[in-house]
């Protein structure tokens, strides 16, 4: 570049001004000009960039587009302004007027139970829903046949019209117009199921819908007293009711009824726990974007060192000219920052478009309205996330040439790549990281999660340095001993400006994640496919009712002889105080929330259940007939800071029960098997309605065949029943977790991306080295065969050590996550380990050799008249 005096140093020299904004005018105008050049050295700096802005962006994006959709749709979703729910009963009549009162009303029941065919040939489990002639209140229900659902769901001769999801007429193998039966109901499948508006709002499905109208329940014999029916009464009001008003009448029906036990649901919080899964997942991918900013700003100070190195004459010109050394810095961190500011406009245009493109993808799954808003607060934090990343990477390599005399630069070609900045700099770039990791940490959701991913990355980053510096050192005392390429990738590994540091940093980070969560996956998959089922009890059977529950038994032990079976007492009911203070202001730490909300399972015993253990306080007498006691499970008692002799307060079956901590026991909840956080004594519930849950466990010999026989046996003689095959639920869940695992590893495989760009980056930054080395080396006689076989040795090496390091700190941070924070073994996938080494090995040697091939195509002439 050529520095025209007049402009440049209108005072006598480059060192002289008017001050701070007279000097930046200037590092203006002079950086404005060196941009004019291009952009090459920068495309990967760019892309790195734009990588994890988009990533940051698009995720934050989403995550308030579909938020803000259920909000917006949390009337649809909801089905009414309002829901009042309760379990084993109707509201009373009492209860009923006073809601149905308050605005036009629905009242619908949902349930879990068994749909047979007739001739017993087939029964599947399905998630019943019965409906009366108002539902829904809100939205519509959209059915394949195009009829009205009130159509659908009459009464047909001796039997009931009904609508499924497709997904049960595929698994009893029927058609629209076959009948199935519901407990003692005849139901006539007259439509399949295109949308239901208020789906969400029930959680997760372990079965196919099957809707029909509350008449068929009613003569189906579900309901008997303690069924585990949920009773929804939705409330609607006439035209526009503001959420104030929403909630004052939430307010009005909790305290009108305050002991009545039942959930009040508004339209503000339709799907709580979506909208908190779907919070989770965006931090958790947040944190996943940063990190793979954070793998890119490697990228970035490669280029920026790149590019320092590449301007040195103009430096030493500026230096010549009188430039103090901050005016060189700012000239060249404005251009890097205005060069950082093209990767962060084009990430935030691919983060913007994210949420439209991701609402078409969703349109069948969730009832929600097109994501075609721009959400300019998320954008914002992607962007700070950029430009801090960029200054973070770039401050270090731009400070170094700072202090160096013009006749240094002018004359040594690495005089400024082992020097350190000044203290300034070296602070400016602590603040820019410091800065970086607490906004990730003050703006997530669980701070304590942020903050371990934020000190695991960092860690993990100085630890690859150390890995780097030891693989470096290694090669250095190696014997320089065998074939001459071999030597030559030794060497190359360890020589001033080797790959190593940023190869093992860039990719070790990548692959680090990218071990951790495969392995944290293979985990869950292996409890979910192989330790639960074989611990885990083959059937769990709902609702048998206590008049009975001896002819279940007979019948159970006639039809499997073989099998291990237990029944307890089954009630459900719901925390209302603890310790004097309401559950819904008790401080919960969120490791413990579940206890609290919504309903708890829970029952009676005379003497201590089994699978459990006294770890603390006495069990009752079997005789006990004195005030309630409660046994509580040891851990979440731990959690919610109780201990023996605290009083908690129950609500079940309306009715509230006070009762003192007698002991706390142990529970082995992955056992699957029958568990309840509260065990109460018999005499608390003397006297009330309620149903016995059963397992029955088969040998592990037991085929799918003998399970199918027996689930038969059971439903013919006891239609009331609902049978649960655990093989069904887990794979239910495992479909979940099938699906998540697919989105955490698309996510890994953007910070493996932004691994791969900067790996090419700095393969790209060493290409005018590796030219002048490949043009010597010739010259001495060495053939392209050995120079390509010792260059791929080098990658070869540097990639397995990378390798080696990814799968033990991928290990290790795994076995952390999994053994401490999801209490669940941790174990090792061979699979998972080969697959990271062939990456990093693919990945490093197929750049290089890329790479290798454009070096060796040079000529030699050129590249020995610049030595």
């Amino acid at each position: 570049m050529t520095v025209a005096p007049s402009e440049a140093a209108p005072a006598g020299g480059l060192a002289t001004g008017e001050g701070a904004f007279a000097r930046l005018g200037l590092a203006t105008r002079l950086a404005l000009r060196e941009l004019r050049g291009g952009l090459a050295g920068f495309r990967i700096f760019i892309a790195c960039i734009a990588l994890g802005v988009a990533t940051i962006g698009g995720v934050g994006s989403l995550a308030r587009a579909l938020t803000d959709g259920i909000a917006a749709e949390g009337r649809t979703i909801l089905g009414g302004d309002i829901d009042v729910s309760l379990i084993h009963r109707e509201a009373s009549p009492e209860e009923a007027a006073f809601l149905q009162g308050l605005g036009t009303h629905s009242t619908i029941a949902t349930l879990r139970a068994m749909a047979r065919l007739p001739d017993g040939a087939g029964q599947a489990l399905v998630e019943a829903k019965a409906v009366d002639a108002a539902y829904p209140l809100v939205g519509a229900v959209t059915l394949t046949g195009g009829g009205s659902l009130a159509d659908a769901i009459v009464p047909e001769g001796d039997g009931f019209g009904a609508v499924a999801d497709p997904e049960l007429l595929s698994r009893l193998g029927i058609a629209v117009g076959d009948v199935v039966e519901l407990g003692r109901a005849r139901l006539t499948i007259t439509d399949t199921l295109e949308t239901e508006p208020d789906r969400l709002s029930g959680g997760i499905d372990f079965g196919p819908r099957l809707l029909a109208s509350r008449e068929a329940l009613a003569a189906s014999g579900l309901v008997q007293p303690g069924s585990l029916v949920r009773w929804h009464t939705r409330i609607a009001f006439a035209g526009e009711a503001s959420d104030e008003r929403v909630a004052a009448v939430v307010k009005e029906i909790e305290t009108t009824f305050p002991k009545a036990g039942w959930r009040v649901q508004a339209r503000t919080e339709a799907a709580p726990g979506l909208t908190r899964n779907i919070e989770r997942f965006a931090q958790f991918l947040t944190l996943v974007g940063l990190t793979a900013l954070v793998v890119g700003g490697v990228g970035v100070a490669n280029a920026v060192a790149s590019f320092v190195d590449r301007k040195r004459p103009v430096i030493a010109t500026l230096r010549t000219l009188g430039a103090s050394g901050d005016l060189v810095v700012m000239i060249h961190l404005i251009e890097v920052m205005a060069i950082a500011g093209i990767g962060i406009a084009i990430g935030v245009v691919v983060g913007a478009v994210i949420p439209p493109i991701a609402g078409t993808l969703l349109a069948g799954i969730l009832p929600i309205p097109a994501l075609n808003g721009v959400f300019p607060q998320q954008l914002s934090l992607a962007v700070v996330y950029g430009l801090l990343t960029a200054l973070a990477f770039s401050l270090w390599p731009l400070g170094r040439a700072h202090d160096v005399p013009p006749t240094t630069l002018y004359r040594d070609r690495s005089g400024t790549a082992a020097t350190r900045p000044r203290r300034r700099y070296m602070i400016a770039t602590a603040a820019a990281a410091l800065a970086l990791a607490g906004i990730a940490v003050l703006l997530a959701g669980d701070r304590i999660v942020a903050l371990a991913f934020v000190g695991g990355a960092a860690a993990a980053f100085a630890l690859l340095r150390g890995v780097a510096a030891g693989v470096m050192a290694l090669a250095r005392r190696v014997p320089r001993k065998g074939a001459p390429e071999l030597r030559l990738a030794v060497a190359a590994i360890h020589r001033p400006g080797a790959l190593t540091p940023t190869v093992v940093l860039s990719l070790g980070l990548g692959l680090t994640l990218l071990v951790t969560l495969a392995l944290i996956d293979g985990s869950l998959r292996n409890e979910l496919t192989g330790r639960l089922p074989d611990r885990a009890p083959s059937f769990f059977f709902l609702d048998i009712q206590d008049a009975e529950a001896p002819a279940f038994d007979t019948l159970l032990a006639q039809a499997a002889p073989e099998a291990t079976t237990r029944r307890e007492a089954m009630l459900r009911g719901r925390f209302v105080a603890l310790k004097g203070i309401a559950a819904t202001d008790y401080p919960a730490p969120p490791e413990a929330e579940w206890v609290l909300r919504g309903d708890r399972g829970i029952t009676y015993s005379p003497t201590l259940p089994g699978g459990s253990t006294l770890v603390a306080g006495d069990w009752w007498p079997a005789d006990y007939d004195g005030p309630p006691l409660v046994s509580f499970a040891e851990e979440p008692a731990r959690e919610l800071g109780l201990k023996i002799g605290d009083d908690i307060r129950v609500n079940v079956l309306g009715r509230e029960i006070d009762a003192k901590i007698a002991n706390l026991r142990t529970v082995d909840w992955q056992s699957l098997g029958i568990n309840f956080v509260l065990v109460f004594s018999p005499n608390t519930f003397a006297g009330a309605p309620h149903t016995h849950l059963a397992t029955l466990t088969l040998p592990d010999e037991a085929t799918g065949a003998r399970e199918q026989e027996i689930l038969a046996t059971i439903t013919q003689a006891f239609p009331t029943v609902t049978a649960i095959r655990v093989k069904d639920a887990l794979d239910a869940v495992s479909g979940l977790v099938e699906d998540l695992a697919l989105a955490v590893r698309a996510a890994a495989g953007v910070a493996l991306a932004s691994s791969v760009l900067v790996l090419a980056g700095a393969l790209a930054a060493s290409h005018a080295a590796r030219i002048r080395e490949a043009a010597i080396l010739q010259t001495l006689g060495a053939t392209r065969g050995r120079l390509v076989t010792a260059f791929a040795l080098e990658y070869l090496l540097l990639g397995l050590s990378t390798a080696v390091f990814a799968i033990a700190a991928g290990s290790a941070a795994a076995w952390a996550v999994l053994t401490l924070v999801m209490d669940i073994p941790f174990a090792f996938d061979p699979l998972t380990a080969v697959a990271a080494a062939v990456a990093a090995l693919v990945v490093t040697v197929g750049l290089g050799l890329v790479g290798t091939w454009r070096v060796l195509g040079h000529k030699l002439a050129p590249a020995l008249r610049d030595l």
